[in-house]
Protein backbone atom coordinates (compact mmCIF):
# COMPACT_ATOMS: atom_id res chain seq x y z
CA UNK A 1 0.00 0.00 0.00
CA UNK A 2 2.86 2.32 0.90
CA UNK A 3 4.15 1.37 -2.51
CA UNK A 4 0.69 2.07 -4.52
CA UNK A 5 0.86 6.10 -2.64
CA UNK A 6 3.61 6.30 -3.57
CA UNK A 7 3.53 6.45 -7.23
CA UNK A 8 0.03 8.12 -6.92
CA UNK A 9 2.03 11.42 -5.31
CA UNK A 10 4.37 11.07 -8.26
CA UNK A 11 1.99 10.78 -11.19
CA UNK A 12 -0.14 13.65 -8.91
CA UNK A 13 3.28 15.92 -9.58
CA UNK A 14 3.95 15.35 -12.51
CA UNK A 15 0.74 15.91 -13.71
CA UNK A 16 0.64 19.38 -12.21
CA UNK A 17 4.12 20.24 -13.62
CA UNK A 18 2.90 19.13 -17.53
CA UNK A 19 -0.11 21.93 -17.01
CA UNK A 20 2.39 24.48 -15.45
CA UNK A 21 4.41 24.19 -18.45
CA UNK A 22 1.06 24.69 -20.77
CA UNK A 23 0.03 27.67 -19.28
CA UNK A 24 3.21 28.85 -19.70
CA UNK A 25 3.82 28.06 -23.53
CA UNK A 26 0.81 29.50 -24.07
CA UNK A 27 1.13 32.86 -22.01
CA UNK A 28 4.19 33.29 -24.27
CA UNK A 29 2.66 32.37 -27.70
CA UNK A 30 -0.01 34.75 -26.66
CA UNK A 31 2.71 37.79 -25.90
CA UNK A 32 4.89 36.89 -29.47
CA UNK A 33 1.19 37.06 -31.35
CA UNK A 34 0.78 40.35 -29.73
CA UNK A 35 4.23 41.75 -30.26
CA UNK A 36 4.06 40.55 -33.90
CA UNK A 37 0.78 42.23 -34.52
CA UNK A 38 1.04 45.47 -32.66
CA UNK A 39 4.94 45.69 -32.09
CA UNK A 40 7.17 46.26 -29.41
CA UNK A 41 5.57 47.52 -26.09
CA UNK A 42 6.09 50.75 -24.85
CA UNK A 43 8.30 49.61 -21.96
CA UNK A 44 10.26 47.61 -24.42
CA UNK A 45 11.06 50.78 -26.49
CA UNK A 46 11.49 52.99 -23.72
CA UNK A 47 14.26 50.49 -22.27
CA UNK A 48 16.18 50.00 -25.76
CA UNK A 49 16.32 53.97 -26.04
CA UNK A 50 17.46 54.46 -22.79
CA UNK A 51 20.49 51.77 -23.04
CA UNK A 52 21.52 52.82 -26.86
CA UNK A 53 21.71 56.58 -25.26
CA UNK A 54 24.09 54.99 -22.72
CA UNK A 55 26.15 53.55 -25.29
CA UNK A 56 26.37 56.04 -27.65
CA UNK A 57 27.18 58.63 -24.52
CA UNK A 58 30.27 56.56 -23.44
CA UNK A 59 31.66 55.93 -26.92
CA UNK A 60 31.15 59.98 -27.57
CA UNK A 61 32.84 60.91 -24.73
CA UNK A 62 36.35 58.89 -25.47
CA UNK A 63 35.75 59.62 -29.47
CA UNK A 64 36.99 63.15 -29.73
CA UNK A 65 40.31 62.41 -27.38
CA UNK A 66 41.20 59.52 -29.47
CA UNK A 67 40.24 62.21 -32.89
CA UNK A 68 42.34 64.99 -31.02
CA UNK A 69 45.42 62.43 -30.23
CA UNK A 70 45.76 61.36 -34.05
CA UNK A 71 45.09 64.77 -34.81
CA UNK A 72 48.47 65.86 -34.86
CA UNK A 73 49.46 63.32 -37.06
CA UNK A 74 46.96 64.66 -39.55
CA UNK A 75 49.08 67.56 -39.98
CA UNK A 76 51.28 66.94 -42.80
CA UNK A 77 51.06 70.25 -44.49
CA UNK A 78 51.27 73.81 -43.50
CA UNK A 79 49.57 77.20 -45.29
CA UNK A 80 51.46 79.91 -45.91
CA UNK A 81 49.64 83.52 -45.40
CA UNK A 82 52.25 85.29 -47.44
CA UNK A 83 50.08 88.19 -48.95
CA UNK A 84 46.78 86.85 -49.08
CA UNK A 85 45.73 89.47 -47.39
CA UNK A 86 46.58 91.78 -50.30
CA UNK A 87 44.71 89.92 -52.88
CA UNK A 88 44.55 93.29 -55.15
CA UNK A 89 48.85 93.91 -54.91
CA UNK A 90 48.90 90.43 -55.93
CA UNK A 91 50.07 91.09 -59.52
CA UNK A 92 52.14 94.35 -58.50
CA UNK A 93 53.86 92.48 -55.82
CA UNK A 94 54.38 89.47 -58.38
CA UNK A 95 55.97 92.03 -60.70
CA UNK A 96 58.26 93.73 -58.41
CA UNK A 97 59.61 91.27 -56.81
CA UNK A 98 60.09 89.30 -59.90
CA UNK A 99 62.52 92.30 -61.30
CA UNK A 100 64.31 92.70 -58.07
CA UNK A 101 65.27 88.87 -58.15
CA UNK A 102 66.54 89.09 -61.46
CA UNK A 103 68.55 91.97 -61.16
CA UNK A 104 70.03 90.16 -57.96
CA UNK A 105 70.60 87.50 -59.67
CA UNK A 106 72.36 88.92 -62.62
CA UNK A 107 74.32 91.40 -60.36
CA UNK A 108 75.93 88.39 -58.20
CA UNK A 109 76.48 86.04 -61.45
CA UNK A 110 78.14 88.97 -63.15
CA UNK A 111 80.77 89.79 -59.90
CA UNK A 112 81.17 85.94 -60.03
CA UNK A 113 82.05 85.83 -63.59
CA UNK A 114 84.37 88.76 -63.03
CA UNK A 115 86.35 87.74 -60.34
CA UNK A 116 87.04 84.34 -61.92
CA UNK A 117 88.00 85.87 -65.18
CA UNK A 118 89.72 88.88 -63.95
CA UNK A 119 93.59 87.58 -62.75
CA UNK A 120 93.87 90.94 -60.89
CA UNK A 121 91.02 89.94 -58.54
CA UNK A 122 92.83 86.98 -57.88
CA UNK A 123 93.16 88.00 -54.24
CA UNK A 124 91.75 87.18 -51.23
CA UNK A 125 89.67 89.97 -50.94
CA UNK A 126 87.42 89.06 -53.41
CA UNK A 127 87.64 85.72 -53.62
CA UNK A 128 85.90 86.18 -50.18
CA UNK A 129 83.28 88.62 -52.26
CA UNK A 130 82.44 85.55 -55.01
CA UNK A 131 81.75 83.62 -52.07
CA UNK A 132 79.67 86.39 -50.49
CA UNK A 133 77.81 86.34 -53.64
CA UNK A 134 77.33 82.58 -54.33
CA UNK A 135 75.66 82.82 -51.03
CA UNK A 136 73.40 85.36 -51.72
CA UNK A 137 72.71 83.77 -55.10
CA UNK A 138 71.74 80.43 -53.20
CA UNK A 139 70.14 82.89 -50.31
CA UNK A 140 67.49 83.94 -52.88
CA UNK A 141 67.19 80.93 -54.27
CA UNK A 142 65.70 79.54 -51.03
CA UNK A 143 62.73 81.67 -50.86
CA UNK A 144 61.89 84.36 -53.67
CA UNK A 145 61.59 81.64 -56.30
CA UNK A 146 58.63 79.81 -53.90
CA UNK A 147 57.35 83.01 -52.83
CA UNK A 148 56.89 84.38 -56.53
CA UNK A 149 55.05 80.87 -57.19
CA UNK A 150 52.63 81.19 -54.71
CA UNK A 151 51.70 84.65 -55.99
CA UNK A 152 51.17 83.25 -59.07
CA UNK A 153 49.14 80.32 -58.69
CA UNK A 154 47.93 81.18 -55.27
CA UNK A 155 49.00 78.00 -54.18
CA UNK A 156 49.85 78.29 -50.09
CA UNK A 157 50.23 74.74 -49.12
CA UNK A 158 53.97 73.97 -47.96
CA UNK A 159 54.79 70.06 -46.65
CA UNK A 160 56.60 69.40 -43.49
CA UNK A 161 59.61 68.23 -45.12
CA UNK A 162 59.63 70.49 -47.47
CA UNK A 163 59.46 73.62 -45.19
CA UNK A 164 61.86 72.23 -43.10
CA UNK A 165 64.47 71.78 -45.58
CA UNK A 166 63.62 75.46 -46.19
CA UNK A 167 64.17 76.52 -42.73
CA UNK A 168 67.30 74.86 -42.76
CA UNK A 169 68.95 76.11 -45.70
CA UNK A 170 67.98 79.42 -45.38
CA UNK A 171 69.24 79.77 -41.93
CA UNK A 172 72.36 78.00 -43.03
CA UNK A 173 73.09 80.29 -45.65
CA UNK A 174 72.00 83.24 -43.52
CA UNK A 175 74.46 81.99 -40.54
CA UNK A 176 77.46 81.65 -43.22
CA UNK A 177 76.35 84.99 -44.67
CA UNK A 178 77.20 86.13 -40.97
CA UNK A 179 80.38 84.37 -40.41
CA UNK A 180 81.42 85.43 -44.26
CA UNK A 181 81.40 89.05 -43.28
CA UNK A 182 83.51 88.81 -40.07
CA UNK A 183 86.09 86.52 -42.29
CA UNK A 184 86.05 89.58 -44.70
CA UNK A 185 86.34 92.19 -41.33
CA UNK A 186 89.42 89.94 -40.33
CA UNK A 187 90.74 89.93 -43.62
CA UNK A 188 90.42 93.93 -44.10
CA UNK A 189 92.22 93.77 -40.77
CA UNK A 190 95.49 91.91 -42.00
CA UNK A 191 95.52 93.55 -44.97
CA UNK A 192 95.57 97.34 -43.34
CA UNK A 193 97.25 96.52 -40.00
CA UNK A 194 99.98 93.94 -41.46
CA UNK A 195 100.10 94.77 -44.83
CA UNK A 196 104.03 93.04 -45.17
CA UNK A 197 103.00 89.07 -43.70
CA UNK A 198 99.44 89.57 -45.80
CA UNK A 199 100.45 87.18 -48.39
CA UNK A 200 101.22 84.78 -45.46
CA UNK A 201 98.82 84.90 -43.23
CA UNK A 202 95.84 84.97 -46.12
CA UNK A 203 97.54 82.21 -48.49
CA UNK A 204 95.58 80.33 -50.02
CA UNK A 205 95.44 77.11 -48.29
CA UNK A 206 94.33 79.27 -45.57
CA UNK A 207 91.32 81.37 -47.54
CA UNK A 208 90.39 77.78 -48.62
CA UNK A 209 90.32 76.31 -45.14
CA UNK A 210 88.67 79.39 -43.44
CA UNK A 211 85.93 79.41 -46.20
CA UNK A 212 85.09 75.67 -45.25
CA UNK A 213 84.77 76.11 -41.30
CA UNK A 214 82.61 79.38 -42.12
CA UNK A 215 80.11 77.10 -44.14
CA UNK A 216 80.27 74.13 -42.40
CA UNK A 217 80.02 76.56 -39.10
CA UNK A 218 76.65 78.18 -40.23
CA UNK A 219 75.08 74.53 -41.18
CA UNK A 220 75.92 73.26 -38.45
CA UNK A 221 74.04 75.99 -36.43
CA UNK A 222 71.19 75.53 -38.72
CA UNK A 223 70.63 71.85 -38.18
CA UNK A 224 70.74 72.35 -34.58
CA UNK A 225 67.92 75.24 -34.53
CA UNK A 226 65.58 73.26 -37.11
CA UNK A 227 66.05 69.87 -34.97
CA UNK A 228 64.86 71.95 -31.92
CA UNK A 229 61.80 73.42 -33.83
CA UNK A 230 60.45 70.07 -35.77
CA UNK A 231 61.77 67.73 -33.04
CA UNK A 232 57.75 68.06 -31.74
CA UNK A 233 54.38 67.97 -33.53
CA UNK A 234 52.45 70.73 -34.40
CA UNK A 235 48.95 70.44 -33.56
CA UNK A 236 47.35 74.01 -32.64
CA UNK A 237 46.80 75.08 -36.38
CA UNK A 238 48.50 74.75 -39.82
CA UNK A 239 48.69 78.47 -40.74
CA UNK A 240 52.24 80.22 -40.71
CA UNK A 241 51.86 83.93 -40.73
CA UNK A 242 54.73 84.39 -43.14
CA UNK A 243 55.66 84.10 -47.05
CA UNK A 244 58.16 81.22 -46.27
CA UNK A 245 59.25 79.22 -42.93
CA UNK A 246 60.84 81.22 -40.52
CA UNK A 247 61.35 80.12 -36.80
CA UNK A 248 58.99 82.28 -34.75
CA UNK A 249 56.05 81.78 -37.42
CA UNK A 250 56.61 77.97 -37.28
CA UNK A 251 57.43 77.81 -33.75
CA UNK A 252 54.08 78.87 -32.76
CA UNK A 253 52.29 75.83 -33.90
CA UNK A 254 54.57 73.38 -31.61
CA UNK A 255 52.03 71.26 -29.98
CA UNK A 256 55.24 71.03 -27.05
CA UNK A 257 55.81 73.88 -24.44
CA UNK A 258 58.08 76.03 -26.62
CA UNK A 259 59.56 78.70 -24.00
CA UNK A 260 62.51 76.48 -23.79
CA UNK A 261 63.10 76.02 -27.48
CA UNK A 262 62.59 79.53 -28.06
CA UNK A 263 64.98 80.02 -25.00
CA UNK A 264 67.83 77.99 -27.03
CA UNK A 265 67.14 79.68 -30.00
CA UNK A 266 67.34 83.15 -29.00
CA UNK A 267 71.17 82.19 -27.38
CA UNK A 268 72.24 80.39 -30.55
CA UNK A 269 71.44 83.56 -32.50
CA UNK A 270 73.08 85.65 -29.94
CA UNK A 271 76.36 83.71 -30.56
CA UNK A 272 76.00 84.18 -34.34
CA UNK A 273 74.65 87.60 -34.88
CA UNK A 274 76.15 89.52 -31.90
CA UNK A 275 79.46 87.63 -31.96
CA UNK A 276 79.94 87.77 -35.52
CA UNK A 277 78.83 91.44 -35.19
CA UNK A 278 81.71 92.33 -32.20
CA UNK A 279 84.77 90.65 -34.08
CA UNK A 280 84.04 93.04 -36.98
CA UNK A 281 83.51 95.67 -34.74
CA UNK A 282 86.73 94.72 -33.39
CA UNK A 283 88.56 94.68 -36.21
CA UNK A 284 87.40 97.85 -37.81
CA UNK A 285 88.54 99.18 -34.14
CA UNK A 286 92.05 98.27 -35.23
CA UNK A 287 91.65 99.36 -38.45
CA UNK A 288 90.56 102.62 -37.49
CA UNK A 289 94.05 102.73 -35.16
CA UNK A 290 96.07 102.10 -37.57
CA UNK A 291 94.49 104.56 -40.26
CA UNK A 292 95.09 107.46 -37.59
CA UNK A 293 98.90 106.47 -37.68
CA UNK A 294 99.10 107.27 -41.27
CA UNK A 295 100.81 110.48 -41.98
CA UNK A 296 98.51 111.49 -45.19
CA UNK A 297 94.85 112.10 -45.80
CA UNK A 298 95.02 110.57 -48.85
CA UNK A 299 97.02 107.49 -47.53
CA UNK A 300 93.98 107.10 -45.47
CA UNK A 301 91.23 107.78 -47.77
CA UNK A 302 92.37 105.29 -49.80
CA UNK A 303 92.88 102.48 -47.11
CA UNK A 304 89.41 102.78 -45.65
CA UNK A 305 88.07 102.61 -49.21
CA UNK A 306 88.07 99.39 -49.47
CA UNK A 307 86.47 99.19 -46.15
CA UNK A 308 83.26 101.22 -47.28
CA UNK A 309 81.42 98.64 -49.31
CA UNK A 310 81.95 95.84 -46.85
CA UNK A 311 80.51 97.97 -43.71
CA UNK A 312 77.51 99.15 -45.80
CA UNK A 313 76.69 95.64 -46.42
CA UNK A 314 77.25 94.80 -42.73
CA UNK A 315 75.27 97.15 -40.85
CA UNK A 316 72.15 96.30 -43.00
CA UNK A 317 72.21 92.77 -42.85
CA UNK A 318 73.37 92.32 -39.00
CA UNK A 319 70.79 95.25 -38.66
CA UNK A 320 67.73 93.54 -40.36
CA UNK A 321 68.98 90.17 -38.61
CA UNK A 322 68.88 91.80 -34.72
CA UNK A 323 65.35 93.33 -35.34
CA UNK A 324 63.86 89.66 -36.01
CA UNK A 325 66.25 87.75 -34.47
CA UNK A 326 67.42 89.10 -31.07
CA UNK A 327 63.93 89.43 -29.45
CA UNK A 328 63.81 86.69 -26.02
CA UNK A 329 60.23 85.39 -27.41
CA UNK A 330 58.45 85.47 -30.63
CA UNK A 331 55.87 87.84 -30.38
CA UNK A 332 55.78 90.75 -32.31
CA UNK A 333 53.72 92.21 -35.15
CA UNK A 334 53.14 89.38 -38.26
CA UNK A 335 52.65 92.09 -41.03
CA UNK A 336 55.55 94.49 -39.68
CA UNK A 337 57.51 90.96 -39.31
CA UNK A 338 57.06 90.05 -43.52
CA UNK A 339 57.90 93.47 -43.85
CA UNK A 340 61.23 93.25 -42.27
CA UNK A 341 61.77 89.96 -43.89
CA UNK A 342 60.79 91.19 -47.08
CA UNK A 343 64.11 94.02 -46.64
CA UNK A 344 66.58 90.87 -45.95
CA UNK A 345 65.40 88.38 -48.39
CA UNK A 346 64.40 90.93 -51.11
CA UNK A 347 66.28 94.23 -50.99
CA UNK A 348 69.63 93.35 -49.40
CA UNK A 349 70.40 90.54 -51.65
CA UNK A 350 70.21 93.52 -54.23
CA UNK A 351 71.75 96.02 -52.01
CA UNK A 352 75.56 93.91 -52.30
CA UNK A 353 76.14 93.88 -55.76
CA UNK A 354 75.66 97.52 -56.26
CA UNK A 355 77.40 98.23 -53.40
CA UNK A 356 80.31 96.31 -54.02
CA UNK A 357 80.20 97.28 -58.10
CA UNK A 358 80.11 100.76 -57.40
CA UNK A 359 81.98 101.59 -54.69
CA UNK A 360 85.13 99.01 -55.15
CA UNK A 361 87.10 100.89 -58.33
CA UNK A 362 88.76 97.79 -59.05
CA UNK A 363 85.64 95.59 -59.48
CA UNK A 364 84.69 98.39 -62.23
CA UNK A 365 87.87 98.42 -64.19
CA UNK A 366 87.71 94.49 -64.19
CA UNK A 367 84.36 94.75 -65.42
CA UNK A 368 85.19 97.79 -68.18
CA UNK A 369 87.54 95.72 -69.12
CA UNK A 370 85.35 92.32 -69.98
CA UNK A 371 82.77 94.25 -71.70
CA UNK A 372 85.47 95.70 -74.03
CA UNK A 373 87.48 92.30 -74.65
CA UNK A 374 83.48 90.55 -75.35
CA UNK A 375 82.44 94.02 -77.48
CA UNK A 376 85.98 93.02 -79.39
CA UNK A 377 85.14 89.40 -80.05
CA UNK A 378 81.80 89.76 -80.89
CA UNK A 379 82.65 92.39 -83.69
Amino acid sequence: MQTVGRHLSILTMDVASAQFRGKQEQRLGSLQAETSLYGPSPAFKWSLTVLSYSISSAFSSQVPEKQQENATWLVTEFLLVGFSNLPDLRTTLFALFFLTYLVTLSGNVTIITVIHADRTLHAPMYRFLAALSLSETCYTLVTIPNMLARLWMENQAISISGCRAQMFFFLGLGCSHCFLLTLMGYDRYVAICHPLRYSVIMRPTVCLCLGALVFCSGFSVASVETSLIFSSRFCRSNRVEHFFCDIAPVLKLSCAESASKALAIFFLSILVVLISFLLILLSYAFIVAALLRIPSAAGRSKAFSTCAAHLTVVIVHFGCASIIYLRPESGGNPDQDRLVAVFYTVVTPLLNPVVYTLRNKEVRLALRRILALSHVILK
